[in-house]
């Protein structure tokens, strides 16, 4: 069964074709970072421009790459929650008239459970073992923080989420008060590696269960910032992005942990742009192969919003039955999973 993806919930515009839920035939990756560069964050109304720009050819390049028609493929699937509004409602568009045309099955899905799904598929690497439910995923981006358990493909229990900033949202906050480039996450990730992350004790913010929240360490290092610029003190920008990684990645660490043990599962799934971090990847790698559980972390390609993993995403909801009508909507907030 080959499905096409859509991606566009916030500023790659993205299409990609996947046989059978696993093996990636196309992927394509429109990006804006460079647009959105010069503010430092991405602003939604040029997002949904540069959207409605690249649908047409970015399809277009993914079913020529995997030399499909629009005619064979067998189902669409696009995401629809959660995102910017206005991002979400081009890719929905363009994927509900192609269905509607095609008379193929459209397939909404949900942006979180498609980056989980980024580990469902076949790299082909030597030796690898394609990841089955179940298991407990780490989902970390720039929008999200999710820790859930995946009993089946399709079925999952949400079990701790971000309650303020997600860990994504808080790197590139923090790198925009050092002054470094966005997007912040890769620009603190190679500062990390000049500078020593004990030289500042910033607190981890273990909140009750399995949720998590960055603001107060956010705000701790803006307080740590403003208090030596106020006093004249040096700062040393990489002990200060070292510091602050190791206080994010310890709390990530030791919940996902704790999950797994509580839920006894043999294998863990790492998710979401963050999880391209080699940092979080070595620490993490390296908690649970303690424990005996298995890591899955998909190539720095699929961690990133791409339409492979959407795809991969909407073939398991067929399989489940799962198929939207041409009245789905777009839901910016995040949804039950």
């Amino acid at each position: 069964m080959l499905t096409l993806g859509i991606e566009t919930s916030c500023d790659e515009t993205a299409a990609a074709v996947v046989r059978d839920g696993r093996d990636v035939l196309s992927n394509i990756i429109a990006s804006q970072i460079n647009i959105h560069k010069m503010y430092g964050g991405v602003v939604p109304e040029i997002a949904s421009r540069k959207h409605i720009e690249a649908i047409g050819y970015v399809v277009e390049s993914a079913l020529s790459e995997a030399g499909v028609s629009k005619n064979g493929v067998d189902a669409i699937a696009v995401t629809n929650s959660p995102g910017l509004v206005g991002a979400l409602l081009v890719g929905m568009s363009y994927a509900k008239g192609l269905s509607f045309v095609l008379k193929k099955p459209l397939i909404g899905v949900n942006h979180v459970e498609g980056h989980i799904c980024a580990n469902y598929l076949n790299e082909k690497k030597e030796n690898s073992v394609l990841l089955e439910p179940p298991f407990m995923s780490l989902v970390v981006s720039g929008g999200h923080t999710h820790l859930v358990l995946v009993h089946d493909y399709g079925k999952y229990t949400v079990l701790g989420r971000t309650r303020d900033d997600a860990a994504g949202e808080a790197y590139d906050k923090i790198a925009r008060a050092l002054g470094l480039s966005y997007p912040g996450g890769p620009a603190i990730e190679r500062l990390a590696q000049e500078g020593n992350p004990d030289a500042v004790a910033f607190p981890k913010a273990m909140t009750g269960g399995y949720n998590f929240s960055f603001s107060g360490l956010k705000s701790s290092v803006l307080n740590y910032l403003n208090k030596a610029r106020m006093s004249g003190t040096e700062i040393s920008v990489p002990d200060v992005a070292a510091s602050f990684q190791k206080a994010v990645i310890s709390v990530l660490v030791e919940k996902s942990i704790a999950a797994c043990l509580e839920h006894k599962v043999e294998a863990f799934a790492l998710a979401g742009g963050v999880a391209s971090n080699r940092a979080l990847k070595e620490a993490m790698s390296a908690a649970v192969t303690r424990e005996g559980i298995r890591i899955w972390v998909p190539s720095p390609i699929y961690c990133t919003d791409n339409a492979a993993m959407i795809a991969s995403c909407g073939y398991f909801s067929l399989k489940q039955g799962k198929i939207s009508s041409l009245d789905l909507n777009a839901i910016p907030d995040i949804i039950a999973m």
